[in-house]
């Protein structure tokens, strides 16, 4: 398959569309219900952008909404184990590209896409609590139609793009991302000082990379708050 073949079975926005995470969530929905519809075959969609931008909650909004027949896939889970990481020397950058199982994960898509009917494929989970993947922590049933995976790197790693019927970017203000992900790493342990020195050496300079990636996307959704009355 052609790299673009995806992108043209649905032409991309002229540009990014500025909505609530509601109005996306919605759109994406209507989207995969239409997809649905008209395929037979497993549809498997992407949720991409930076980190902070809430596209593990969005994604499983998404698996919630369409129901049985939809399973989540988190990158995450193909994180390298902290002690690979550590014999590696890349601990201290851990999130960066080359911190996780890319072969894994393009392997487990594949395998996924082809098992509809077949068989359950297990992948691997992330434990936020432990900051390590849990291997076969998830499962995509042979029943379900609908596949949705989201993390970083969706559209900067070859190959999983063209494994994706649709990949969607989620993007949010710089402020607003940054102060979620403080927070995630003091939840996580680290002192205050820690969390901004890692959003500033680490967090940040993965989302300028990802950024690049936009325009492999079929879609991009720029998330703003609500308007209060």
């Amino acid at each position: 398959m052609d790299s673009d073949d995806h992108l043209r079975v649905h032409p991309r926005d002229l540009g990014p569309a500025l909505v609530t995470a509601q109005e996306a969530l919605a759109a994406v929905t209507a989207e995969v219900r239409s997809l649905l519809d008209d395929d037979p075959h497993r549809v498997m969609i992407g949720i991409a952008g930076p980190p902070g931008t809430g596209k593990s909650t969005f994604a499983l909004r998404v698996v919630e909404r369409v129901g049985p027949v939809a399973a989540y896939v988190p990158m995450d889970g193909f994180h390298l184990a902290n002690a690979q990481l550590k014999r590696l020397g890349r601990f201290e950058r851990k999130g960066a590209p080359d911190t996780f199982d890319v072969d894994g994960y393009r392997a487990a898509l594949t395998r996924i896409a082809a098992a509809q009917g077949t068989q359950d494929v297990y992948v691997p989970d992330f434990d936020r609590a432990l900051e390590e993947p849990v291997a076969a922590g998830r499962v995509v049933p042979a029943t379900v139609r609908l596949v949705v995976t989201e993390g970083n790197y969706l559209g900067l790693w070859d190959g999983v793009p063209e494994l994706l019927t649709r990949l969607y970017y989620l993007d949010s203000e710089r402020s607003v991302r940054r102060a979620r992900l403080i927070a995630r790493h003091i939840a996580g342990g680290r002192s205050d000082d820690e969390a901004r020195r890692w959003v500033d050496t680490v967090d940040e300079p993965n989302a300028d990379l990802i950024a690049t990636t936009r325009a492999r996307c079929d879609r991009i959704f720029e998330i703003v708050a609500p308007q209060q009355d």
